[in-house]
């Protein structure tokens, strides 16, 4: 396990130096949102040609959404999609992991005024995207992340991530659109299945039930994610559209339409289950809710065979050659 994840550090950090370095040669732009040059910003927007990149760059609690990182990346998605020059966007999580969904502490802090008027500020994916939106699945994405997931009209998933509701272990219901499109993407016998156990669902068999589209090996994800991008903006954007949006409307119309759906899954939130999820955020805080329930939580170690520990420490050395050289 120690060696699979310094080999993804060691990856994750070549990414962002040869990104760094493309931005220099290629002149490609570099935007932010919800932060300032002293703080680094919850949410990344880049540019990769003509495809936007937005990053949630919460790493330190495997991007979970704030209030602030809502906000920003709503920012990114209206502008994405007014931005004629850019078809297709790529969704990705900074630094192991894509999303775990809202962030407790935030909410531990809200729920000591009886104030869970954060639970509706998760807003920004209620709704279809105009334009196609590839998501890059690696590490946990769980929770309201997972729904962020399947708000992406194509999912890429790493071999090693996890999804799942783990919310359903903190006590609070899906909120953002989770329940509108999850029987869609698998059907209803397994969407009962994934929401009533809350239990972990491994790359083999989202990519099986269909909850995912392409399986990736670990690291890849965003580079996997941006080629699929690349691959559906080369066609003519309008006959792309139209066959997209009447896939959506065709399938939804005969339910009453997306809308209706997210409207009646949201109208749950209200503030009769305040005190459930104030129960139960402090029940998860003080671990009376975990014990062996928690290893759900955690990655399986991976036995590497000897050639790929080889690789490891080659690119080990390697990177440590370099950082030194460049000192």
């Amino acid at each position: 396990m120690a060696n699979l994840l310094i080999r993804f550090k060691h990856v994750s950090l070549l990414k962002l130096k040869i990104g760094r370095c493309l931005q220099t040669i290629q002149h490609i732009s570099t935007d932010s949102f919800g932060g300032d040059d002293c703080a680094s910003p919850p949410v990344l927007v880049d540019r990769d040609d003509h495809i936007t990149l937005i990053g949630l760059n919460r790493p330190i609690s495997r991007n979970s959404l704030s209030s602030e990182t809502v906000k920003s990346l709503n920012k990114a998605l209206i502008n994405f999609e007014e931005d004629r020059s850019s078809p297709v966007a790529v969704i990705y999580g900074i630094g192991g992991s894509f999303c775990v969904g809202p962030d407790l502490t935030e909410l531990e802090i809200s729920g000591q005024s009886d104030n869970y008027n954060v639970l509706s500020n998760y807003t920004p994916i209620l709704r279809h995207p105009k334009k196609p939106i590839v998501c890059g699945i690696n590490g946990y994405c769980v929770g309201g992340g997972l729904e962020l997931a399947m708000y992406c009209d194509l999912r890429v998933m790493e071999d090693t991530a996890i999804l799942g509701f783990f919310e359903r272990f903190a006590g609070f219901n899906l909120i953002n659109g989770g329940i509108a499109r999850l029987p869609a993407i698998v059907g209803l016998s397994r969407s009962l299945d994934l929401l009533l156990t809350g239990r972990r669902v491994c790359a083999q068999e989202a990519l099986k039930i269909g909850l995912v589209n392409r399986l990736v090996a670990t690291g890849t994800a965003l580079g996997q994610a941006v080629n699929l991008a690349f691959s559906i903006a080369k066609f003519p954007l309008g006959a792309l559209q139209r066959d997209r949006q009447n896939i959506y409307k065709n399938y939804y119309e005969r339910r009453k339409g997306l809308n209706a759906a997210i409207e009646q899954e949201t109208a749950s939130a209200n503030d009769k289950i305040s005190n459930e999820i104030k129960r139960a955020i402090a029940s998860f805080k003080i671990s009376n809710c975990k014990g062996l329930q928690t290893e759900a939580w955690h990655v399986k170690p991976k036995t590497l065979p000897p050639w790929e520990e080889e690789e490891v420490l080659h690119e080990q050395k390697f990177t440590f050659k370099t950082n030194v050289n460049k000192r």
